[in-house]
């Protein structure tokens, strides 16, 4: 495969020591995104331009892209998100994609599950206030045992915090847009519709892809269901909740909390959401853990055979 040309445009991908030289075993002639750049548009094609094979993560793959790059025949996904790959130009081009999920369930649940316990505990006030306002102000926090977390799609990620969930006592509440009776059952949990678990649940945690089917799937008729004093933790996709909506529901709802580390545009500069006291954020880290990333990249790296 010594002549086979492939490029990474993953930035993650690229810093890594271990999967670099995983790769270039089988493809000494591998480029890397080592400048890491955003790459899309007219950055896009000039660095995939050639390349026969390619891991891509969250850059836009698209028609546009793909009738300017007529010898790419393979695209390996890294990460576990698929909403930027259009599919319907990956079947017109005959261009062969490989995907692996589940791949970073541990990390973003991890991080969910963090969220959630920073929010109760207001880890996330505190310490802004010590930091940027040297002040030494305590209030009281809530225990996370006990409560009710709906948990919305019970996929790879959900399932694995709901089994940290139930560890530490917490009831789960559980709402997928496929039956999920039979998984539910067997995590010792309650399936509820969404309606339910919005009305019932003291925490509100997103873990579903963006697809028709779930944008937006967080609006205002959503939030207005939701307990006056409800968290709310998207770590899926940005698109899921309704931005503006979410703002104007934790404006007027001061003990309302949100934590998002993902958002619609990305980077999330300038966020409105970035301006209120009761909203936190992370730059899309759920899936950066040293572990997690060797399994995405060795999972993208088997792709590049299929």
């Amino acid at each position: 495969m010594s002549d086979v040309k492939v490029a990474v445009t993953s930035r993650s991908f690229s810093k890594n020591a271990i999967l670099r030289t995983e790769l270039l075993r089988n493809y000494p002639n591998a480029k890397f995104n080592d400048q890491g750049l955003s790459l899309k548009g007219d950055s896009l094609v000039q660095f995939l331009d050639g390349v026969e094979r390619a891991i891509v993560a969250l850059e836009p793959v698209d028609d546009a892209l793909l009738s300017k790059l007529p010898d790419l025949k393979v695209i390996s996904k890294y990460g576990v998100g698929v909403n930027n790959i259009d599919f319907k130009a990956i079947q017109k081009y005959d261009i062969k994609f490989s995907w692996t999920g589940g791949t970073n369930k541990v990390a973003v649940a991890e991080l969910a599950l963090g969220a959630i316990l920073g929010l109760h505990r207001n880890l996330f006030a505190h310490n802004i206030e010590m930091k940027e306002k040297s002040v030494w102000k305590t209030r009281a926090g809530s225990n996370l045992e006990g409560k009710t977390v709906g948990i919305i799609g019970l996929g790879n990620i959900g399932t694995v915090l709901a089994q940290f969930l139930k560890v530490m006592n917490v009831n789960v509440l559980a709402y997928d847009i496929e039956n999920k009776y039979d998984e539910c059952q067997k995590l010792g949990i309650s399936c509820v519709e969404l309606n339910d678990l919005l009305t019932e649940a003291d925490v509100i945690t997103l873990h579903v892809p963006l697809d028709e089917t779930s944008r937006y799937m967080i609006s205002a008729n959503q939030l207005s269901l939701m307990k006056k004093n409800a968290f709310l933790v998207n770590t899926s996709r940005g698109g899921v909740v309704r931005e503006k909506d979410l703002y104007e529901f934790l404006l007027s709802n001061e003990e309302a909390r949100a934590f998002f580390d993902v958002f619609e545009d990305e980077p999330a500069e300038g966020n409105v959401l970035l301006s209120l006291p009761n909203f936190f954020g992370s730059p899309h880290i759920g899936g950066s853990t040293d572990e997690a990333i060797l399994a995405m990249g060795r999972a993208a790296i088997a792709g590049l055979d299929s």
